[in-house]
């Protein structure tokens, strides 16, 4: 049983696969992605066969088997200062978008969308390419493009379930003009894989965004969810938001009654992720990559102060490319954002978690190849001077000790089986998918 995975296959049965959904775009004649209740969008196999171009290309973008964090140390403009702990960063600012709906609707203060908005309207770009509530089924996901400041506006906010927005790269490649990608740092770092194997996919991409993420729960969290707030038929959702409308908004759920009727249930976003934590893919606890370091643009909550009641929203904001450092500020010359203070220390004291969630991942690696589990690949990331110098001794023991743990409880040594969930019926296991 291989440790490093060797094949797309392996890196899913070995509870890697981040669900990004590039191997599906990579290789679309042989696999496909599906929702699974229990571990959240991942690919199956349609047909078998020996290895080929598009498969190895699917291995070499997928950022479930390893990441390459290769960006140049020496160039002008980025603060080395921050480069250790939080990759490529040229600057840090706090700010929200101008425009007051986007800003209400947007998770925090909207500035990913309009700095979207802007590459459309002002940018000469084609579209935006992102994650959105699903039309038929409002508690799943599926990618869109979206053209207009209306699409924009309505599919605003974030989605804490499984999302696959690579899976719709061909939209970009086939675009008449450069679009922008929005999506999770393991899907902007599969995009930057993927762009490698891919130069017309390369061409098409004028800018992309990623938001900074603790982790992604899976589709049984968002159903024990609704269960626990009196919402047994989850076809009877009409809508659901998990944020937004508000900083940082609320978890929202309208539903039709058995009388015809709607009724809403809601949670503060505090009450929400506490218990969708608890649902968190494997690969999400392994991740070295919480804040987008392969964007262009990364955007995440200020979190360094306390949030007031009925606060506006507002953003933080890193360029990471000097691409990023000129859009963003062309965007807000363009009166699309507003850039209202620049602090590099805000990152570190805006994520204080984050940065320790990098820095126990050497340890907990380690374990990982200790027991026989399969453990992701990362080169450039600086993994064990972090855990070496940033944990105290009891902190190094228990990111080990913690993750031997782990990988018994949730049986990372046994080969997951994929079991395609579809809404009203029963998983099935889908043909052609390896056990």
């Amino acid at each position: 049983m291989r440790q490093v995975p060797g094949i797309i296959p392996d890196v899913v049965e070995r509870q890697l696969c981040a669900g990004c959904g590039a191997c599906a775009y990579l290789s679309p004649g042989r696999l496909r992605m599906v929702d699974t209740a229990q571990y959240g969008r991942r690919p199956v196999s349609l047909r078998d066969g020996p290895e080929t171009a598009d498969t190895r290309e699917a291995l070499a973008a997928c950022p479930g088997a390893g990441l390459d964090q290769g960006f140049d140390r020496g160039a002008q403009g980025l603060l080395k200062d921050l480069a250790e702990a939080w990759g490529p960063v040229f600057e840090v600012w706090e700010g929200f978008a101008a425009d007051p709906e986007i800003r209400r609707a947007g998770s925090s203060g909207g500035a990913a969308t309009a700095l979207a908005l802007y590459c459309i309207e002002r940018g000469g770009m084609f579209g935006t390419l992102h994650a959105a509530a699903r039309g038929d089924v409002p508690y799943l996901n599926e990618t869109v493009l979206s053209r207009t400041r209306l699409e924009l506006l309505a599919r605003t906010g974030s989605r804490y379930a499984p999302a696959s927005p690579c899976d719709g790269l061909q939209l970009v490649e086939d675009a008449p003009a450069p679009c922008v990608f929005i999506g999770k740092p393991c899907d902007v770092a599969a995009v930057e894989g993927a762009r490698r194997v891919r130069p017309r996919l390369d061409e098409k991409l004028g800018l992309t965004i990623g938001f900074f993420c603790a982790g992604t729960p899976s589709l049984k969290g968002t159903l024990d969810l609704l269960a626990k707030v009196g919402v047994e038929d989850p076809s009877s959702v009409v809508s659901l938001r998990y944020r937004g409308n508000g900083w940082p908004g609320r978890w929202t759920v309208r539903f039709r009654r058995k009388d015809g009727t709607e009724d809403e249930r809601s949670q503060t976003y505090e009450e929400s992720w506490g218990f969708l934590q608890s649902y968190r893919q494997w690969r999400c606890y392994v991740c070295a990559d919480h804040t987008g370091e392969f964007a262009d643009i990364a955007v995440g909550d200020p979190w360094y102060r306390k949030v007031e009641p009925g606060e506006a929203g507002r953003s933080l904001i890193v360029a990471r490319t000097e691409r990023g450092v000129r859009i963003m500020h062309a965007a807000a010359a363009a009166g699309y954002l507003v850039l209202e203070k620049s602090d590099p220390g805000m990152l570190a004291r805006s994520q204080p978690g984050l940065e320790e969630g990098r820095s126990v991942i050497w340890g907990r690696i380690l374990a990982l190849r200790l027991v026989g589990a399969g453990a992701p690949k990362y080169r450039g990331f600086n993994l064990f001077r972090l855990w070496w110098r940033r944990l105290s001794a009891w902190k190094k023991i228990h990111s080990v000790l913690g993750t031997v743990k782990r990988a018994w409880v949730r049986r990372l040594r046994v080969r997951a089986e994929v079991v395609p969930w579809e809404p009203g019926g029963s998983g099935r296991t889908t043909p052609g998918a390896r056990k």
